[in-house]
Formats: structure tokens, C-alpha cells, sequence
């Protein structure tokens, strides 16, 4: 049977260091092997309440970091509020001064490169890059979609702009890494409301498909407005991915089916001329390829010219 232990005040929701809780008499080595609490990292420890995400797992982590030490990359990025950046057991990104010598740990990925005081903040105890600096740093070590689904939220959000996007380019005009961030940044679309809407739209683009427009706007004979996740409006095809919410929200609502609500939408498109592609994760995972064969049989019969 598991262990359980009374949890002291001062540990009540906190993240420490096991050793100095022991130290202090707070808890005993044995009460830490309870459910009370959950082992994040070496010798870190948190309250078993606590959401086990990325936050609590850069909280740990800050916790054995030099004073220099600066959340960066897609850590950076959950700090910031999108929260498919990275997950609890993802690596976690540090941004240290080149001459700073660190021993690497288990889920720690360390950066080894100069930073500008104005690409850093402090909020919630965490020392993280600022957004701009963040799409920097996500566009040049990440995967390209994962890197564009990021980038896609922050410009949703208003935390960043196109405007930001020249700018940080600019400011490492000389950077090895500069074509590639180049890249990332002219494939983000800001009207992409979720991470799927997001990959799938990187992903036709890399298979040698046009690129689609996000939530395009199509008016119904009806006079309603509908936006299909992705679109190419003068070929008048539209993709519709299956299985998740309306309009990217992370949860449904009780009483919205969703892909109720797409038959609809799709059949009322189909009836103003369209074809509609619909697609789900499981073909999004496993099937890709036949689903682009689709797609592209779809797109060649409406007129498209590769």
C-alpha cells in the first residue's frame, strides 16, 4: 500500500529541493517516497497536487540552474502560453553564457550562446526569453512543423507580430541559422487555430501541395459564413479535420458533437460547389500518404496546375 504523509505548510504546494527539505526537518527521506509528493527531478520534489506540465517541470529545473540560466526555445514558449510547445517529459531548454560551464542533466537541453538583456523577462520566478527571442530560438532548433504550430499560436495570441518576425531576423542578420528561421516564419499563418490545423497545413505544403489558406471565409448561398480549417478558395476545395473541436478550442462543449457540426458545414459546402476533404488524426498518423493522394487527385480535377 502506498505511503501517505501529512504535508507541512511551508511545502503546500511548492516545488524544492528534497536534501533541503530534510535539512530543515520539514519531512523525513522516507515521507518524500509518499504520495504526498512527486519526484520531478534529482533531488527535486513537488507537491502531488500540482499539474504535472512543463511549467512544473521548468520550476525543478530551476532549481539546480546557475543565477545566468534563461528558459528558451519551446520552453520559452510554454512559459508563454502555448502549451502544446512542450510537455512534463519533454527536455527542458536553457539558454547559459558560452563561458558558463554546466554539468548536462537528464531532461536538459543547454544552449551555450550570447543573449541581449532586452530578450529577457522575468515572470512567476522564471527568467524566460522574451516572445520575439522566443520564435528566434524555436525557429532555428526545432522540427519545421512543430516550430510553425508554435510560432502560428504566439502570432494568434498578439504576442508576437510580422512586424516582430522582420525585426528578429534583422537583429541576427549574420546568423548561420538565418535561411531556416526565414523559412519557418513564411509558413506561419496566425489564422490557424490549433496545433493540428497547424501540422496538417506544413505537411501538405512539404508533400509538394499548394499552400492552403487557414479559416478562409466561404459565404453560404444561405448568407452564413463558414471557415473550413484549411482552404484553397480559387480551386474551391477545403479540408476539414475530424475529431477535434470547432474552431481549435481545446475543450468541447457537453452539448456540441463536433463532427456533427462539420457534416453540416461540409455538406452545405459541398452544396455552394465544394469539395471537402474530410481527415482525421488516425489518418493524419498512419495514413498520410493516401490522404495526399486524395487531396492531390481532388486539387488536379479542380484545375490545378503543379
Amino acid at each position: 500500500m502506498a505511503r501517505t504523509s501529512q504535508r507541512p505548510s511551508p511545502l503546500q504546494w511548492q516545488v524544492f529541493r528534497g536534501s533541503d527539505a530534510v535539512r530543515r526537518d520539514l519531512v523525513s527521506t522516507n515521507q518524500l517516497r509518499s504520495t504526498a509528493w512527486v519526484r520531478v527531478r534529482h533531488d527535486v520534489y513537488a507537491d502531488s497536487r500540482i499539474r504535472l506540465d512543463h511549467t512544473l517541470a521548468c520550476r525543478a529545473t530551476a532549481l539546480r540552474l546557475p543565477v545566468s540560466g534563461i528558459f528558451a526555445g519551446p520552453s520559452a514558449a510554454h512559459l508563454h502560453g502555448v502549451e502544446h510547445a512542450a510537455g512534463y517529459n519533454d527536455d527542458v531548454h536553457v539558454i547559459l553564457p558560452p563561458d558558463v560551464r554546466f554539468r548536462s542533466q537528464h531532461g536538459l537541453r543547454i544552449h551555450g550562446t550570447e543573449i541581449e538583456a532586452d530578450e529577457v523577462e522575468t515572470r512567476d520566478g522564471l527568467r524566460r526569453t522574451t516572445p520575439i527571442r522566443t520564435v528566434w530560438d524555436v525557429a532555428c532548433w526545432l522540427e519545421l512543423t512543430h516550430a510553425v504550430s508554435i510560432i502560428d499560436r504566439l502570432l494568434r495570441r498578439g504576442q508576437v507580430d510580422r512586424a516582430d518576425l522582420d525585426d528578429v531576423v534583422e537583429r541576427h542578420a549574420t546568423h548561420l541559422s538565418r535561411s531556416r528561421a526565414l523559412r519557418v516564419f513564411d509558413l506561419t499563418d496566425p489564422r490557424s487555430r490549433s496545433s493540428a490545423e497547424s501540422s496538417l497545413r506544413i505537411r501538405l505544403v512539404t508533400a509538394g501541395l499548394p499552400r492552403p489558406v487557414a479559416r478562409h471565409p466561404v459565404r453560404l448561398p444561405t448568407g452564413r459564413v463558414v471557415h473550413p480549417e484549411l482552404a484553397w478558395p480559387a480551386l474551391r476545395v477545403a479540408v476539414e479535420i475530424e475529431g477535434t473541436c470547432p474552431g481549435g478550442r481545446s475543450r468541447c462543449h457537453d452539448d456540441i458533437d463536433p463532427d456533427l457540426v462539420r457534416r453540416y458545414t461540409r455538406q452545405q459546402l459541398t452544396t455552394a460547389g465544394w469539395t471537402v476533404l474530410p481527415v482525421t488524426v488516425h489518418q493524419m498518423r498512419r495514413d498520410f500518404t493516401d490522404f495526399v493522394t486524395s487531396l492531390r487527385l481532388a486539387l488536379l480535377d479542380r484545375g490545378w496546375q503543379p
